[in-house]
């Protein structure tokens, strides 16, 4: 009975193992899918005064939920997310244009409600792409 009671042990802790690696697999591949911007919005530039006051009050009201308070991702509803916030304050988020930063949160994609109608104001969207470039490391 014991040898029988370690092969089930064996066999479960094996199956956790396989799902937590698949779990991992496909959160890394979601990571990763390339979100492409046309050519005309990378190359937007953002208005010389762009309000970074008013882009942190829109981030703690509409984007702190998910990527957090300092841009890492980390946010109390990014663990129910099937895709992953992303981390502002990286290197990679931080090489992208303004144009391109400004076109994802207005356009929006799976979990990442679009901006463009939530708040209207296109300064106020360009106020937000300014307080995202201090979430830096």
């Amino acid at each position: 009975m014991k040898s029988t009671q370690k092969i089930a042990t064996i066999m479960v802790a094996a199956v956790i193992a396989v799902v937590f690696l698949f779990g991992n697999a496909v959160h890394a591949q979601a990571k990763a899918k390339p979100w492409p911007v046309p050519d005309k919005d990378k190359t937007m530039k953002a208005p010389a005064k762009a309000d970074v006051a008013t882009g942190k009050e829109l981030w703690a009201k509409h984007c702190k939920s998910c990527h957090g308070s300092k841009g890492l991702g980390d946010g109390p509803k990014a663990a129910s997310l099937k895709t992953n916030p992303g981390d502002f304050s990286s290197a990679a988020f931080q090489a992208s244009t303004d144009g391109e930063i400004f076109y994802r949160t207005d356009k929006g994609r799976d979990e990442m409600p679009a901006y463009e109608k939530k708040i209207p104001d296109a300064n106020d969207r360009w106020a937000l792409v300014a307080f995202m470039r201090t979430l830096k490391k």
